[in-house]
């Protein structure tokens, strides 16, 4: 994991906060919408967001997982997306989406071996901002899951900027942070494999029982991600716990 990267994850609470300037996440998604330029993003503010006092049990979610061209968001792209929308209590697998896009930086030979997504896989694929208007419609009221969740956050923001004009900032609950909760070892020493245990997402779902997915294709990481957090939430918490508890 680079310097830069790590540096990013620290100082990811205290970006939010000053994003949000103190304003709970429905008050910033009505600032939001009042001053957006974008019509699709405006859309997505004004539809709204849970109170943080929201039961975890009457919260509409969505998982969502990004393969990108490297870790920075500043230098880097989106190649690909999966969404899996959920509850707490199902997984709708049937309405998950999957979708490779070309990036507007090159792959990179690390990256490929990764996610396996060829540049001939990526001559016919559309830029991003033809299916921005979709992604956010699928967003759009829903809470959105993710393992490291400044990954998908920062790649997203960077790559609306960088087409729009303007970025899109949301709650999201991290299934990496809520693992983090109960170990004890440096976060970054387990994500590189080294003392205590890893909080790897393969290792993370290992300790739930749950099955083992080949890693690294976005849709199937999405539903391992939905799958850990229902089995966070049975082990953990409680189905009346406060979304505003373990959002970030």
């Amino acid at each position: 994991m680079s310097g830069s990267f790590q540096n990013r994850f620290l100082r990811h609470s205290v970006f939010s906060s000053s994003i949000t300037k103190g304003r709970s996440w429905p008050e910033f998604y009505e600032y939001q919408a009042a001053r957006v330029q974008h019509p699709a993003l405006r859309d997505f503010y004004a539809a709204g967001i849970p109170s943080g006092e929201t039961p975890l049990c009457n919260v509409p979610m969505v998982a969502m997982d990004f393969e990108t061209t490297g870790l920075d968001a500043d230098g880097c792209d989106i190649v690909s997306i999966g969404l899996v929308p959920m509850t707490i209590q199902r997984i709708y697998n049937s309405q998950s989406v999957h979708w490779i896009v070309r990036p507007r930086t090159e792959l990179s030979g690390d990256s490929v071996v990764f996610h396996g997504i060829t540049h001939s896989a990526i001559d016919d694929a559309p830029d991003l901002c033809m299916l921005l208007d979709q992604l956010l419609e699928l967003l759009r009221g829903r809470v959105v899951i993710a393992h490291c969740c400044s990954i998908e956050r920062n790649f997203l923001d960077q790559a609306m900027k960088a087409r729009w004009g303007e970025g899109v900032y949301f709650p999201m609950l991290d299934t990496m942070a809520i693992e983090n909760r109960f170990n004890h070892d440096g976060i970054f020493e387990r994500l590189l494999g080294g003392g205590g245990r890893s909080i790897r997402l393969g290792d993370c779902r290992a300790r739930y029982n749950l099955p083992f997915y080949h890693p690294h294709h976005a849709q199937i990481d999405a539903l391992a991600c939905a799958e850990l957090f229902q089995a966070q939430i049975a082990t953990h918490f409680s189905p009346t716990t406060s979304v505003g508890q373990l959002w970030m």
